[in-house]
C-alpha cells in the first residue's frame, strides 16, 4: 500500500558534498567600504561582538545611533542635552596602599586636603580650579591598586542631564546621602564609570569638613581633560554614549604603535572645550606594558608653566635630541604642535598599576592631546617600572618582549 522506493546500498548512508578546498574556511563577504563605520544594520543583522551583550545594553546602542543619526526616540521627544560647562571633580578609588602615596604625590604638585567627607571615607584636594577626591571606600579594588571611579560634570540643568540620559536607557545609581548632603544624579557609563551632575555653584563642597589647610599652590590651574581606559568590547558603546548622553562631538581620533601592541584613542569635548574626554583601548595586545601593569588611565591637569612641574618621569634622551634637531629646545618636556599654538606634558611615575597624572600648558589656543607623543610617554614609563624594584604585594609579572 505504501510502495517505498529501492535503496541504493553503494552510497554511504552520511554521504556529504564534496568539499571545495580552494575555499578558505572562514570565508568572509567582501567588505562594502562606501558604509558608514556606525551605519545602522539591516534589521535581523547584529554585529558579532553585541551578540554577547544583553538585551539593555543593545537597546541602549541602538536607541543612541538613532539619537546620533538624527532619528526618532520614543516618538521624537528627547530632552535636549543642556550645556556642560567643566569637570567638578575627579574622583579615585584607592586603597592602603596606594592612597598615601598619591596623597604624597598631589601634595608634590601643590594640591592641598582640605577637606574630609561628613559620612564616606574620601578626602578632597584642591588647586586653582582643580579638585581631586580620594575614596577610601571603593569597592571592587584589586590589592594595591587605584582608577578613576567617577567623575561631576558642571550642567546647566543636572535634572535635565539625567532625564536625557534615562530616556537613552543610561543605568542610573543609586545614591544615598544624608541630612544636609548634597543631591547629586549620576548614571554608569559602559565602562561602569561614575557621571555625576552638578551645578556651577560648588554647592557639593559643603558635604566635606574643612581639614584647616589652604589651598595656595599655583602650578595647577584646572583639570584638562580625562584619559579613560576602555574595554575592548565596549569602546564604541561608549563613544556612541557620551556622544548621545551628553550631547559632546568627537575632537580627534587615531591609532599608534604602543610598547606592547596597537592603540586606538578618541578624544570627545563639549561645544566650548570646558569638557574634553579621552577614550582609548588596546587592539592589538602582547603581554603587560610594564611590569604589573594594566591598561593605564590619567588625570591630565592644566598649568601655565611647565618649568613648575618637578619629580616627573624623564623625558627619554633621544626625544629632546630629536627636538633639538627641530630646533625646539625650549624646556624639557614633551611637545606638539597645531595651526593654533602648541603643547608641553609633563607626567607622573604611575601610582599602584595603573593611574598617573599628567601636566601639560596650552600655548596660544592649541586644541590637541598630544596623542603623537603617547608612545614616547609609554616607553620612559615602561623603562622606570623595570628599572624599579618588583611590587612586594605581587609577584613580577612577565614582560615579553
Amino acid at each position: 500500500m505504501h510502495a517505498t522506493r529501492s535503496v541504493d546500498t553503494t552510497r554511504p548512508v552520511h554521504a556529504t558534498r564534496p568539499v571545495d578546498t580552494t575555499r578558505p574556511v572562514h570565508a568572509t563577504r567582501p567588505v562594502d567600504d562606501t558604509r558608514p563605520v556606525h551605519a545602522t544594520l539591516p534589521e535581523g543583522d547584529t554585529p558579532p561582538e553585541e551578540n554577547t551583550r544583553s538585551v539593555d545594553d543593545r537597546r541602549h546602542v541602538e536607541t543612541a545611533r538613532r539619537v546620533e543619526g538624527g532619528g526618532p526616540v520614543d516618538a521624537g521627544v528627547l530632552t535636549p542635552a543642556p550645556r556642560l560647562a567643566g569637570i567638578a571633580f575627579a574622583e579615585l578609588g584607592v586603597d592602603s596602599g596606594t592612597g598615601p602615596e598619591l596623597e604624597s604625590l598631589l601634595r608634590g604638585l601643590g594640591f592641598a586636603h582640605t577637606g574630609q567627607h561628613r559620612s564616606k571615607a574620601v578626602q578632597l584636594w584642591e588647586q586653582g580650579a582643580a579638585r581631586i577626591l580620594l575614596n577610601y571606600g571603593a569597592p571592587r579594588l584589586a590589592e594595591g591598586s587605584a582608577a578613576i571611579r567617577a567623575f561631576a560634570l558642571e550642567s546647566a540643568d543636572p535634572a535635565a542631564s539625567a532625564k536625557r540620559a534615562a530616556e537613552l536607557l543610561a543605568e542610573p545609581l543609586p545614591r544615598r546621602r544624608r541630612w544636609r548632603e548634597a543631591e547629586m544624579t549620576a548614571v554608569a557609563a559602559p565602562d561602569g564609570t561614575e557621571v555625576f551632575f552638578c551645578r556651577g555653584d560648588h554647592a557639593w563642597l559643603g558635604d566635606f569638613l574643612p581639614t584647616g589647610e589652604t589651598a595656595t599652590g599655583r602650578t595647577v590651574r584646572a583639570i584638562d581633560h580625562l584619559s579613560l581606559a576602555q574595554p575592548f568590547d565596549r569602546y564604541d558603546e561608549a563613544a556612541l554614549f557620551y556622544r548621545s548622553v551628553l550631547g559632546m562631538t568627537d575632537d580627534e581620533a587615531g591609532e599608534f604603535a604602543a610598547p606592547y601592541g596597537l592603540m586606538r584613542t578618541l578624544a570627545v569635548r563639549n561645544e566650548d572645550r570646558s569638557v574634553r574626554l579621552s577614550l582609548s583601548v588596546p587592539l592589538l595586545r602582547r603581554g603587560d606594558w610594564a611590569p604589573a601593569v594594566p591598561h593605564p588611565q590619567h588625570i591630565t591637569l592644566l598649568t601655565d608653566d611647565i618649568t613648575l612641574v618637578e619629580d616627573t618621569v624623564p623625558i627619554p634622551r633621544n626625544y629632546l635630541d630629536d627636538l633639538a634637531a627641530r630646533g625646539t629646545t625650549a624646556v624639557d618636556a614633551l611637545y606638539d604642535e597645531d595651526a593654533h599654538g602648541y603643547y608641553l606634558q609633563r607626567f607622573t611615575p604611575v601610582i599602584g598599576r595603573r593611574v598617573f597624572f599628567e601636566v601639560v600648558q596650552r600655548v596660544g589656543g592649541y586644541r590637541g592631546y598630544g596623542f603623537v607623543n603617547d608612545p614616547v610617554r609609554m616607553a620612559a614609563h615602561r623603562a622606570q617600572r623595570q628599572a624599579a624594584p618588583p611590587p612586594t604585594s605581587s609577584p613580577r609579572q612577565s614582560d615579553p618582549r
